[in-house]
C-alpha cells in the first residue's frame, strides 16, 4: 500500500540543524521537504547532496543555520563503500547499465595495494552522472541524453582509506576525505588499477566534519514525532557548538 503522505504543517520560523539519517531510494531535496514538512518550518537547505542509492548522514539547516551551511559543505566526510570488481557500469553504480565485464579475482594484498596508491592527493575526473553544471545544466541531464561533456580533472584529498575484502572480486572501503570527491570514481580508478574495472554497490555517509552517523535521526522517526518532538531534534544554531575544535576539519 502506498505511504499516506502527511498533510503540510504550518510553516515558523524554526532555527537549527537536523541531523538525518536519509534513506535509501530518494533524493536529497525529497528527504529534505519531508523532514520540513514534519518539523514545519519556514527556511530549510541540506549540506552536501546524497545520490538517491546512497544512505547516511544528511544534515539538513533550518532558519538562521542555512547562514552556516557552507562550513559543513566544506567539511571533509566520511563513507563507507562496497565495492564490486570487473563489471563496469554508465553511472558508475548499481544504478547504472553495465558497460563491461572482465575477470576478478584478487587477494586481499593486491586489493589492499591498489587502493594505497590512492591515499593523498589525487586527481578526480568527475562523472557525467553528477550534479556538476555545464552552461546552467547538470550533467547527468546530458548524460541521460547521450551527450559527453569534456571536463576538467581536479584535485582531491584522500585522507584515509581502509579495505577490507569480501571475496576475490569485491572490498568494502572506508574513506576520508575532502569536500567534492567522488567515491564512484574512487572505486573505478581502484578497479581501473586492477585492471578489470569496477562500480559501487552501495554507499552510506558515516561522517561530515565534527558529525558522526551515529547522532543521526531516521526520517520515520522524524515524521512519526509530534511537531515539538519534532523541533528538539534539532541541534544548536551555534557555528561555534558545532566547530569548537576548529572549521570542522573532521
Amino acid at each position: 500500500m502506498k505511504k499516506t503522505e502527511r498533510p503540510p504543517r504550518r510553516r515558523d520560523p524554526v532555527d537549527g540543524v537536523l541531523l538525518l539519517d536519509k534513506p535509501q531510494g530518494i533524493s536529497s531535496n525529497a528527504a529534505l521537504q519531508r523532514a520540513r514538512n514534519a518539523l514545519g518550518a519556514a527556511k530549510a537547505g541540506h549540506t552536501g547532496t546524497l545520490d538517491p542509492m546512497a544512505t547516511g548522514l544528511l544534515p539538513l539547516a533550518f532558519g538562521e543555520s542555512t547562514k552556516f551551511s557552507q562550513t559543513l559543505l566544506d567539511a571533509d566526510k566520511g563513507y563507507e563503500a562496497t565495492v564490486l570488481l570487473g563489471v563496469t557500469t554508465t553511472t558508475g553504480d548499481a544504478e547504472g547499465e553495465v558497460l563491461d565485464r572482465k575477470p576478478a579475482a584478487f587477494s586481499a594484498d593486491e586489493i589492499r595495494a591498489a587502493a594505497r596508491a590512492f591515499v593523498g592527493e589525487v586527481e578526480q575526473l568527475p562523472p557525467m552522472f553528477s550534479a556538476l553544471k555545464h552552461a546552467g545544466k547538470p550533467l547527468y541531464a546530458y548524460a541521460r541524453e547521450g551527450i559527453d561533456i569534456e571536463r576538467k580533472r581536479r584535485r582531491v584529498m584522500i585522507h584515509a582509506l581502509d579495505c577490507e575484502p569480501t571475496g576475490p572480486d569485491g572490498f568494502v572501503m572506508r574513506v576520508r576525505c575532502s569536500k567534492g570527491t567522488y567515491i564512484r570514481t574512487l572505486a573505478e580508478d581502484i578497479g581501473n588499477r586492477l585492471g578489470c574495472g569496477a562500480h559501487l554497490t552501495a554507499l552510506r555517509r558515516t561522517r561530515i566534519g565534527p558529525f558522526a552517523i551515529d547522532s543521526a535521526v531516521t526520517l520515520d522517526a522524524v515524521e512519526a514525532a509530534t511537531i515539538d518532538d519534532a523541533r528538539a531534534m534539532l541541534a544548536p544554531v551555534e557555528l561555534s557548538d558545532w566547530c569548537a575544535a576548529g572549521p570542522c576539519a573532521g
